[in-house]
């Protein structure tokens, strides 16, 4: 079995704890607690404030979705800017940021970025063990 859920929000920081509170409800509708679901929210946080702030189209829309798969979970994040695909660096100590991708690259099992036509997409793939079982609502 699988579910989707896929929402948009516009490109403003102010917009970033939406992104997290749809992505909160839809972990909770599938039955992803606990360490998984703090690891899922804490990323989507990260790759959607790294896009609404990197994103150098007015008035874009970042898209949030998240995929259930048997036994994973991908979390992709898409904005209408190709240009520059996301990298990890060393941060110095005295720099504000610059750490996001570190944090990507330690929670998730995996992950990536890609370029659409006129997109780009970082996601990260989490492996459901088996305390997190997801429960997939039957309608899907």
């Amino acid at each position: 079995m699988s579910a989707t859920e896929t929402f948009r929000i516009p490109q403003h920081r102010r917009h970033v704890p939406t992104a997290r509170r749809q992505v909160r409800k839809a972990l909770a509708n599938w039955g992803v607690t606990d360490r998984l679901a703090d690891s899922v929210m804490l990323l989507a946080n990260e790759l959607v404030t790294n896009a609404v702030t990197h994103c150098r189209i007015s008035c874009a829309q970042v898209e949030v979705k998240l995929s259930l798969h048997e036994a994973h979970l991908v979390l992709e994040v898409s904005a209408p800017d190709r240009d520059r695909l996301p990298r990890l660096h060393d941060s110095a100590p005295d720099e504000e940021g610059g750490r996001g991708l570190v944090l990507v690259a330690a929670l998730a099992d995996t992950w990536g970025c890609r370029q659409g036509p006129h997109t780009k997409c970082v996601w990260a793939l989490f492996t459901l063990g088996e305390t997190e079982g997801a429960r997939i609502p039957p309608t899907l």
